[in-house]
């Protein structure tokens, strides 16, 4: 096995998901020679809900993505929360900074739209490229990567060269890797067990009564036949994706009992077995290939988000909300975050200048979502009892206005300042809630830098 060097770029991006391209994005629309490695070929298929909140679909916006309904895109009104024979629609709110409807695409294509965007901006994209490991400088920071090519994997130069190993080498990477974390953990910084963490399976089936639905459907109360009377742990979704199917789903959170005690794929069987028989979700025979499940990390789980040239985005730096297991929306803002403050940092006139702009970076995680991070680590805390998620969907699903309210701080949905009771109300809790507090973060970054 040979191995072989290739140009350099200004940011190396690793991982061509929803974060990934849109840090590549924002980094080329800044005028950055950018290399976005993805491992697999699209169109791919990533396990997800589906469902974009209009969080997402603001950044979606914002890069410049055609999300009509003639480019495969299906709107969605809102939220309908079901808890056993009770169910209330709860509209997206009309904000000033996001748009009042959601979004579902299939992760099937819709990588592909924002690495195309990427692309389209300036970006350049290699696929079939694994990254195995970062490479380090004399000092131990991070320049570049190494990684194996796959079958179809071509070079700059045109040449295919499965199985070897190639070298890049840039002064910054930004790690959109998912769940894995394998470069962060390549510098020893590995998911912190007290900060939430979830698991989710998800199936396709075809139901014509389903698929073309105004709202996301969320179940608080996953019952089956054979035990009706037992409230089965987390919480469920239906989704419809607009083409005759739907993509029906549910997540168990850490603070369950029932976490990886679970057998998750029989459970969402057990649980549409018990949807009505007219939906098509109870027979076998309406599934659109197989159950699919993945790691959710949550709240921070992994950090600090910059450390010695490494930059965490998405997944990698366990930035999933864990008020309602979103991470797309949240991924593709960290990319454009990333970007700004490397941009400001490649500005700088020396090296050292330019390490203090990227160490900003963590700081500029925790101002985004330290607080509403921390309040939802208490959250899922409390939901994971199934004692206090019984109170809450009998007594919390009856008030439409406690509702409102509820569905702005699951989704993230507020004005600054707020435009009503309800966004003063969250952003209130926000205010008060402490973040990741300044000195533990410095701390943490003091000590990394002694590893």
């Amino acid at each position: 096995m040979t191995t072989h060097a290739t140009s350099d770029a200004d940011v190396i991006v690793v991982g061509a998901g929803p974060g990934g391209s849109a840090a590549a994005h924002h980094l080329a629309a800044r005028g950055l020679d950018v290399l976005l490695l993805e491992k697999t070929r699209f169109p791919r298929e990533k396990v997800c809900g589906d469902g974009l909140t209009p969080r997402a679909v603001a950044q979606l916006l914002k890069m410049g993505v055609d999300t009509s309904e003639s480019a495969g895109w299906i709107r969605n009104r809102g939220l309908r929360v079901v808890a056993d024979d009770f169910a209330i629609e709860l509209d997206w709110p009309a904000l000033e900074q996001f748009p009042d409807y959601g979004l579902t695409r299939t992760r099937y294509d819709f990588d592909r739209l924002l690495a195309d965007r990427a692309v389209e901006t300036g970006a350049k994209l290699l696929t079939g490229v694994k990254v195995t490991a970062p490479l380090f400088d004399l000092a131990g920071r991070v320049c570049g990567v190494s990684a194996v090519l796959s079958d179809g994997a071509v070079l700059s130069d045109g040449a295919s060269r499965a199985g070897e190993t190639v070298t890049f080498k840039a002064p910054l990477v930004i790690a959109a890797d998912g769940v894995s974390g394998r470069l962060a953990l390549s510098l020893g910084l590995k998911r912190n067990e007290k900060r939430p963490m979830g698991v989710a399976v998800r199936q396709y089936y075809k139901s014509a009564a389903k698929h073309d639905d105004e709202y996301l459907e969320s179940w608080l109360s996953l019952r089956t036949a054979a035990e009706p009377d037992v409230l089965q742990p987390g919480y469920g979704w239906i989704f419809g994706l607009g083409d005759g199917r739907v993509n029906a789903g549910l997540g168990v959170l850490n603070s369950s009992e029932g976490y990886g005690k679970t057998d998750y794929r029989a459970l969402l069987r057990d649980w549409l077995a018990n949807t009505p028989e007219e939906w098509g979700l109870a027979d076998e025979a309406n599934a659109d290939g197989p159950v699919r499940g993945a790691a959710l990390p949550m709240g921070f789980n992994r950090t600090p988000h910059y450390s010695r040239g490494l930059m965490l985005v998405g997944d990698s730096g366990g930035m999933v909300n864990p008020f309602n297991g979103e991470g797309i929306a949240y991924a593709i803002e960290a990319g454009e975050a990333a970007a700004e403050v490397v941009a400001q940092a490649f500005k700088a006139p020396s090296v050292p200048r330019r390490e203090a702009a990227l160490r900003t970076y963590p700081d500029r995680m925790d101002d985004l979502w330290g607080s509403y991070y921390r309040m939802g680590g208490i959250f899922t805390h409390l939901i994971g009892k199934p004692a206090v998620m019984k109170l809450c969907t009998e007594h919390g699903l009856k008030r439409p206005a406690l509702m409102r309210v509820v569905l702005k701080l699951l989704a993230n949905l507020t004005d600054t300042p707020g435009r009503d009771a309800a966004d003063r109300i969250v952003n209130g809790m926000r205010f008060v809630t402490p973040g990741i507090s300044r000195s533990r973060a410095r701390f943490a970054r003091f000590t990394e830098r002694r590893l």
